[in-house]
């Protein structure tokens, strides 16, 4: 068994999280949370690491396409920061450019009614960031 990753999709309604694989070899989107208050999508968050053993976390963290970090990346800066406070669990910024482009492609794809895309768009982001970083170490 491999420590377990959970990766967020942090944006202004929504987080997308998603958790790796029991082996360490995939990540799958989990759920999206609704974001209300930041106590209650923290309780969420701390209910999710609780029920999988997350011992990791990664955040998305959207650059512009130059590489510069504009609002949204200074937004998810400071939420990688108070998770890294309050969770006492390591938190890492994964570039997630293009993620969500990636996830709408991959349901358009699928043929996914606009609803649903809709519903799940955020999760899968989450996994692409995660698979990403998971990727991204296998090859250290």
């Amino acid at each position: 068994m491999y420590p377990r990753i959970m990766g967020l999709d942090y944006g202004d309604k929504t987080i997308g999280v998603a958790l790796s694989d029991p082996l360490g070899l995939t990540a799958q989107g989990l759920e999206v949370i609704r974001r209300a208050k930041p106590e209650q999508d923290l309780q969420r968050l701390k209910d999710i690491i609780e029920q999988y053993e997350v011992e990791e976390i990664v955040v998305g963290l959207p650059k512009n396409m130059n590489a510069s970090i504009g609002t949204r990346g200074e937004l998810c800066i400071a939420f990688a920061d108070n998770l890294r406070d309050e969770l006492k669990l390591p938190v890492h910024l994964w570039d997630e450019r293009l993620t969500t482009v990636s996830a709408t492609r991959a349901l358009l794809e699928a043929d996914v009614s606009r609803k649903k895309r809709k519903a799940v768009v955020d999760k899968m982001a989450a996994g692409f960031i995660l698979q990403g970083y998971m990727d991204s170490n296998k090859k250290r």
